[in-house]
């Protein structure tokens, strides 16, 4: 069975640092590439950083480049995003999601489309 668990969400004030975890079970890890998604209310889901061990590449989306950086633990088969210099439009529902590692090329976008296995999220509050 294919799991994937996010955790590390919370509040934070502005300007602050979260570290989101996502331990995955149930799939070869290489053979899959992980994103970050993000979803704040009345707003489509947004497809904010990805990664794929298979071929050493990342993205992430403008609006957290500079900020946000994803990163994995192949032996524990987990991805982080350390989310730095969290603004208050940062607050949002965080997913993560796994997908064919064709869909993580690094050059972007993070298509939630694309994803097939999804975490149930973690929420993040950035306040002013």
């Amino acid at each position: 069975e294919v799991q994937l668990v996010e955790s590390g969400g919370g509040l934070v004030q502005a300007g602050g640092s979260l570290r989101l975890s996502c331990a995955t079970s149930g799939f070869i890890f290489k053979d899959y590439a992980i994103g970050w998604f993000r979803q704040a209310p009345g707003k489509e889901r947004e497809g904010v950083s990805c990664i794929n061990t298979k071929v050493d590449s990342t993205y992430h989306t403008g609006s957290v480049k500079g900020r946000f950086t994803i990163s994995s633990d192949n032996a524990k088969n987990t991805v982080y995003l350390q989310m730095n210099s969290l603004q208050p439009e940062d607050t949002a529902v965080y997913f993560c999601a796994a997908a064919d590692w064709i869909h993580c090329s690094g050059y972007g976008p993070v298509t939630s489309s694309e994803y097939e296995f999804w975490g149930q999220g973690t929420q993040v509050t950035v306040s002013s």
